[in-house]
């Protein structure tokens, strides 16, 4: 019996990644849906090899181009955030979320209507709206199965033990391209040299977001939302070896750890393939070769964003949705040459400041609201900059 998938955000490395899954095994799978951005001969190729029913991208423009691409194929070619939302309308029983960005808050909300599986890579999704995600799950019998390495190897560490019994949650990070310099150089960094990682390639934008340990920040609010913890609960240890993705400590004193080689491929299809496992094509790690593990705490003068994570935790409402807005808002400034690296948290900082000082982040929480919340944030970042400026 095949399955009825689909994969939004296609073309970025999640997407590309769930793709070489898919393609291994593809007899078993009936794609429904993907969805892209501006790489239009991706997502047809994509759309092509894997026989779907529909490719969305997300640029209206760019409608012509996907046409094109895809005539002959028998595959839809559709365009804009309401073709995203008709695409994910359609009923799958496995869907990818891994549109970068708020973008991909609605269409997963959409699929999880479905009451099947929705596999979630955005972050801005639970750190934005976690409780109101999570309840559209339950409403709908939808299971979330989290992509991110971290919060996967929590979800395995704590498949059969009691969560009663969870003390405490240790989630893993590089510490990103300045974990060795000097704190009074770090306001001299450079764009280039934060967008180079010690241990992998990846995009520009989660390149700074490691250095900065924003993403990190992100994913302590995700867990949160995600697994229910309380704040308190949450660690974060620094392993340049980023083999060990995180660890469960219970009341016994006892730890559970999840290793397993940085390959985003393993979260993929651990959510892909759940409840069952199936061999993936994944490093078998070499422990004699890799000799040893290394750990040490951040510091909070070099990574403020985890201070920030915690002050979103405690205050709750929309302020998630006003920090991703506000991180997104002074990364953008950050690679623009308008702030420098140790401003960036300040500015976030300022915005929530802002925010949380009106009854704004207590509205609600709604689609509508969340995306209120994200332009205000996104003003406020504006009007930071400018006074800095001048």
């Amino acid at each position: 019996m095949t399955r009825r998938i689909s994969i939004f955000g296609v073309t970025g490395s999640i997407g590309q990644s769930t793709v070489d899954l898919i393609k291994r095994d593809q007899d078993t799978y009936d794609v429904i849906a993907l969805s892209g951005g501006r790489n239009i001969a991706q997502l047809a190729q994509d759309a092509i090899d894997l026989k779907a029913e529909i490719a969305v991208t997300a640029f209206e423009e760019l409608l012509p181009d996907l046409r094109a691409a895809l005539k002959g194929s028998g595959v839809v070619a559709a365009a804009g955030e309401v073709a995203l939302l008709e695409a994910a309308d359609r009923p799958t029983d496995w869907c990818m979320s891994a549109i970068v960005g708020l973008a991909g808050l609605a269409p997963g909300m959409r699929a999880l209507r479905h009451g099947g599986v929705l596999a979630l890579a955005n972050k801005e999704s639970l750190v934005s709206a976690g409780p109101m995600i999570m309840a559209e799950a339950a409403k709908y019998g939808a299971t979330i199965l989290p992509v991110d390495s971290e919060h996967s190897a929590i979800f395995q560490a704590l498949t059969g033990e009691p969560r009663d019994a969870v003390e405490r949650v240790i989630i893993t990070a590089s510490g990103g391209a300045f974990r060795d310099w000097p704190l009074d150089e770090l306001k001299y960094a450079t764009l280039a040299q934060a967008s180079s990682h010690p241990n992998w390639d990846m995009g520009q934008r989660i390149t700074i977001d490691s250095a900065s340990m924003f993403n990190k920040a992100m994913e302590v609010i995700e867990a949160k939302e995600f697994f229910k913890f309380k704040p308190a609960q949450i660690e974060v240890l620094i392993h340049p070896q980023s083999l060990i993705h995180a660890m469960i400590g219970y009341n016994d004193g006892g730890l559970m750890a999840h290793v397993g080689p940085a390959d985003m491929r393993h979260a993929i299809g651990f959510a892909l393939h759940w409840p069952d496992r199936k061999h993936l094509p994944v490093e078998r790690l070499d422990f004699a070769r890799i000799g040893a593990f290394e750990f040490r705490a951040p510091c909070d003068t070099r990574y403020p964003a985890l201070r920030l994570a915690r002050e979103v935790m405690n205050t709750g409402g929309l302020s998630g949705a006003a920090f991703t807005a506000a991180k997104d808002a002074v990364l953008d400034a950050f690679i623009a040459g308008r702030c420098g690296f140790m401003d960036m948290a300040g500015m976030v900082e300022d915005v929530l400041t802002r925010i949380t000082r009106t009854s704004d982040h207590n509205a609600p929480m709604t689609l509508e609201n969340i995306r209120l919340t994200d332009h205000l944030a996104q003003k406020y970042a504006a009007d930071t900059l400018t006074a800095r400026a001048s």
